[in-house]
């Protein structure tokens, strides 16, 4: 508690901070997370931007060498994400660098969460889940996991009842969930990724890196995805203002933690 998150959700987070899936859920997320987002300094103007901050760090003689570790990683992390992205725009018809460029991914708001799971047994039944159902905000997420089963997908979110099954963890690899903002984008031709996480009794550890565009990129139905027959599924959004709203839904209030 000591390196609690700060007011850019940088830092620890306790049980319980994030609530996904308030309908569905009795409380919050059984899950423990470190976040590291984009580091500045106090004197950056981009300061004032959501996730932008200096980050909070435990001591180094305590962890020596972790920090500097945790900033490789989104490094190289958005280096795959780029790549994704230019396979992503091909398959969309669009320039290879569509993604890629300074407004969208020049730029990011990319956070990184190192997430622990305790060892209790989920159970829908009575509202208990690690992880509540829900998509990710932005763009991608690249996630690392133990070998311990856990996630779980929705292949068809609309279907009533939902179907879920196991993502099968794969050594090396990571899994790809595909953001909500790519669905706007694509008009549903690429489906937001609805996942949650059950366990039985173990814990998990993963690793997961959002990649969400620029904060101030517009994201909105590609001309090429809407016609008179199809309009726009989802009306234009600047990439700060979802994230922003997403933030406030889901998460505890910082100052409850002072009481």
């Amino acid at each position: 508690m000591k390196v609690l998150r700060n007011k850019k959700h940088q830092g620890y987070t306790p049980l319980f901070d994030e609530h996904l899936d308030p309908v569905n859920q009795i409380h919050g997320n059984y899950k423990e997370g470190y976040y590291i987002g984009i580091e500045v300094p106090e004197n950056d103007p981009d300061i004032k931007k959501l996730l932008y901050g200096p980050n909070v760090w435990p001591p180094s003689d305590i962890l020596p060498g972790w920090g500097e570790t945790m900033e490789k990683y989104p490094r190289e992390a958005l280096e795959v994400a780029k790549a994704i992205s230019r396979i992503i725009a091909l398959a969309l018809n669009l320039e290879v660098d569509f993604f890629d460029r300074q407004e969208m991914l020049g730029k990011p708001i990319a956070t990184l969460r190192l997430l622990h799971y305790e060892g209790r047994v989920s159970d829908p039944m009575k509202g208990i889940y690690e992880a509540g159902a829900h998509s990710d905000f932005g763009l991608i997420t690249l996630l690392a996991t133990d070998d311990v089963f856990g996630l779980q997908i929705c292949k068809d979110k609309d279907a009533k009842p939902q179907k879920w099954e196991f993502v099968a963890p794969l050594k090396g690899a990571f899994i790809v969930n595909i953001g909500d903002m790519l669905e706007r984008w694509s008009n549903c031709i690429f489906r937001s990724t609805l996942h949650r996480v059950l366990v039985n009794g173990q814990e998990r550890y993963s690793i997961a890196y959002f990649v969400e565009p620029n904060h101030d990129c517009l994201v909105e139905c590609l001309p090429t995805y809407q016609s008179q027959e199809n309009p726009p599924k989802f009306p234009l959004i600047k990439c700060e203002t979802s994230m922003l709203q997403q933030y406030k839904e889901t998460r505890v209030v910082l100052e409850s933690y002072e009481k």
